[in-house]
Parts: C-alpha cells; structure tokens; sequence
C-alpha cells in the first residue's frame, strides 16, 4: 500500500496523538513524543509493526504523540493510512 495523497488523524490532546501521512519514496518515519525518553522505542516497535500489517510500502510517517496508549497509536495510523492511501478494496482481518 502506497500512500496517494496527505492525510491526519488523531488531536495534540494529552494522552492521544496525531498522525501525518505523506507521499513519499520509501518508509521514513518521525517520531515526536514527550515520553520519548521512556517510551520511544515501544512507540517506534508500534508504529513499525502497524505498518507492516498494513503493508505500506512507501509513505512518511510523522507522529506527534502525547502520551497515546498502544492501541490509540495502532487505531490513528490505521486511519490516517486508510485516509492517504485511497485503498477502496481493504483486508479487514489485518486491522483487527
């Protein structure tokens, strides 16, 4: 899956996060976190993860999180992806 078009979800509230999607040649993903200290590496294990399962192939990823649990940081690139990806013919056992 090939991001088509710019494409966001989520808000800059605490505990939530915010996802940009962007065409682009490759995967490149940005991570900014206020608990990147802590948590970064589990961020970017997630993040890696969701696109997999999504099967993006090229795109970047910027995330501005705020302290999101795993399954709103799943949830909110699920749906900016499906946004900026025009996908009209989805596996919906790989979004569960």
């Amino acid at each position: 899956m090939k991001i088509q078009k710019e494409a966001m979800a989520g808000t800059l509230e605490s505990s939530d996060l915010l996802v940009k999607v962007i065409p682009n040649t490759g995967i490149e993903i940005v991570i900014n976190s206020d608990v990147n200290k802590q948590f970064g590496d589990q961020i970017r294990a997630v993040v890696e993860q969701t696109l997999q399962d999504l099967n993006v192939t090229d795109g970047l990823i910027i995330i501005d999180d705020k302290g999101a649990l795993d399954c709103a940081i799943k949830a909110r690139i699920q749906c900016a992806v499906l946004r900026g990806a025009e996908e009209e013919n989805l596996d919906w056992s790989k979004l569960l």
